[in-house]
């Protein structure tokens, strides 16, 4: 069988590619000088997503998922739905956390330092899910209109991969275009989410006692929307309509974030030596 995917597809997959480049970048300059911050919360926050949620999240699923009880897990949406989304709130939230209790214990007297971090957790995020996934599919549409198949499926014998691999040509051919765009706008609202999350646990931290439940309120709100992304997605077949979804609930998760900083951040406009020597 013959596939071909439409050269509109392509080019969407490209410029979300570089908007997955790209994005991490501006929101790192842009908060940078907008707050006068230093860099070091940023690449922590990359640092604890690819730790926390790459790494450590990704090999408790390999345990979990191939075990009996991972079958259960995966034969139901729902609970296929919520697993994910607490192992994600679980991790990610944990990871922010312990980054704030440590290599960032130093910057706690500068608010705005949990901004930059919320861009740099979701910004890495946002490189990984839209670049290399992009890229892949680029590589393999070009591959099928050229005719060369025969050389992603060489040397496979095995009948399960090659159904997957067929399954995964056929989507690259009939999915609409607009689509590949998706993902970009998705992952706006996860950086969104991102940053108002850090916020909330970053006060958590700070404010230890006065404020702990909010380390834990920044979990379910993760398990929240994760959920609800997958869930929607199995029911709900324009999922347009479930990023639709996805932004009511992250301007909620703004709106609860703002209502934070408002009764516990400081108006305090200057920045610490140690944000200074950050920059420099």
């Amino acid at each position: 069988m013959e596939y071909s995917v439409p050269a509109l597809s392509i080019v969407f997959m490209l410029i979300s590619a570089m908007a997955g480049l790209a994005l991490p970048l501006i929101l790192l300059f842009y908060l940078k000088n907008k707050f006068k911050t230093g860099v070091k919360p940023f690449f922590i926050g990359c640092a604890v997503f690819i730790i926390f949620a790459l790494v450590l999240e990704q090999y408790f699923h390999a345990i979990i998922l191939n075990s009996d009880v991972g079958k259960t897990i995966q034969s139901n949406i729902w609970f296929y739905g919520f697993y994910g989304g607490i192992m994600a709130g679980l991790f990610e939230e944990t990871g922010r956390f312990i980054a704030f209790k440590t290599v960032l214990k130093k910057n706690l007297n500068n608010d705005k330092n949990a901004i930059i971090y919320g861009a740099g957790h979701g910004g890495v995020e946002v490189f990984f899910l839209l670049v290399t996934g992009m890229v892949s599919n680029i590589v393999m549409s070009i591959m099928l209109n050229t005719g060369a198949v025969n050389l992603i499926t060489a040397g496979i014998t095995d009948e399960a991969q090659l159904q997957s691999l067929y399954k995964s040509f056929e989507l690259l051919s009939s999915t609409p275009p607009a689509n590949f765009l998706i993902g970009l706008f998705e992952r706006i609202a996860a950086v969104a989410i991102h940053i108002a999350l850090s916020v909330l646990v970053w006060f958590a931290v700070k404010n230890r006692g006065k404020c702990f439940l909010l380390y834990p309120l920044a979990i379910l709100l993760h398990t929240l929307v994760n959920a609800v992304a997958v869930i929607f997605a199995r029911y709900v077949p324009n999922m347009w309509i479930v990023e639709f979804v996805v932004y009511i609930l992250t301007a909620c998760f703004i709106a609860v974030a703002v209502q934070v900083w408002k009764k516990h951040g400081t108006n305090d406009e200057s920045y610490d030596n140690t944000d200074m020597a950050e920059t420099e």
